[in-house]
């Protein structure tokens, strides 16, 4: 009797921590969400989640209270949510260099694949490969072309070492053995400036930072990175087409919560950003801000991770590329 007894104090011991996470899953969430942007106020990640949050508070009966921390090429304000209590209430909205791309190029404390516990991809951001006019090439071949003919004269500008843009540029490179200068700038605007004046040739941005350049006949539109033609460039051919078959540089910002934190807590703010991403008022403002909705579902998010980290492994390998 006594041992059962025993026994029984023990097994209960033993389930008292998992009904605790069971009912705070229920109950989620009673308070505030605290979302951080690894990057400066302001910037584009955080102009997203305003937007899906608007939607998303009136869904969850809380504030989602977003708060710049940036610093480390956004590993700063990643590694906190990393490390934070995997209860819900302290999320992350990162970019694809917060995810899959910094751990291969910069020394850090944490792996983002096993710290954090996706919950959603919040947008997708094509990237474009502009060029300058002046250029005599009108599609990505006749580029590749030109570049091969004019060594030590072609340039490409990002607008930071170590993005999605930059890596993006020396798969590129690597893909079609072709050498092409990196030149690197603090930010888009500067880039687009530098691009307009032909003191570099060709830059891969989103279609917002660009501005009415485009529209006005200012640069070319040689290729987008996606994996299929973007509503907004429907004339504009993906990589692939352009004779490179399976080059996609997916660029974009996802949501992730601290490793551990309930699958029921993920599946509810998860919930939440999908319904926000359905409304016609979030795919309106997308599309003007040149983005798109994506549509997959937590695990199948998770899985992308898992295949990106390992492409975007291979390239920094091959191409011996380092930020520090």
């Amino acid at each position: 009797m006594r041992a059962m007894t025993r026994r029984t104090v023990l097994t209960t011991a033993m389930l008292a921590p998992l009904a605790a996470v069971a009912a705070r899953a229920e109950a989620y969430p009673d308070r505030a969400i605290r979302v951080l942007s690894p990057y400066v106020a302001g910037g584009v990640g955080e102009n997203i989640m305003h937007l899906l949050a608007a939607d998303m508070e009136p869904r969850l009966h809380q504030k989602l209270v977003l708060e710049a921390k940036p610093g480390a090429s956004g590993n700063l304000g990643t590694e906190e949510v990393a490390r934070a209590t995997p209860d819900g209430y302290t999320v992350v909205i990162g970019a694809t260099n917060n995810f899959v791309i910094n751990q291969y190029l910069i020394k850090m404390t944490f792996d983002p694949i096993v710290a954090l516990a996706p919950i959603a991809k919040a947008a997708e951001v094509p990237l474009v490969l502009f060029s300058n006019p002046a250029v005599p090439a009108r599609t990505l071949k006749d580029f590749i072309a030109y570049a091969k003919a004019n060594p030590g004269k072609v340039n490409y500008g990002v607008p930071s070492l170590g993005t999605v843009n930059h890596l993006m540029m020396e798969r590129l490179k690597q893909t079609t053995d072709t050498q092409i200068t990196c030149i690197p700038y603090r930010g888009s605007p500067p880039a687009v400036l530098a691009l307009l004046k032909n003191e570099i040739q060709v830059f891969p941005i989103g279609l917002a930072a660009i501005g009415t350049n485009f529209s006005d006949g200012k640069l070319t539109a040689l290729a987008v990175a996606t994996r299929e033609r973007v509503p907004m460039l429907p004339d504009v051919p993906t990589i692939s087409e352009s004779g490179y078959p399976g080059f996609v540089a997916s660029n974009w910002f996802g949501l992730a919560a601290p490793a551990g934190t309930p699958d029921g807590i993920l599946d509810v703010f998860a919930g939440a950003v999908a319904e926000a991403q359905n409304t016609d008022l979030v795919k309106e403002r997308f599309t003007k801000l040149g983005m798109l909705v994506p549509k997959l579902s937590r695990a199948q998010f998770a899985e992308t991770l898992q295949s990106e980290a390992a492409s975007w492994r291979e390239t920094v390998q091959r191409g011996k590329i380092s930020i520090e």
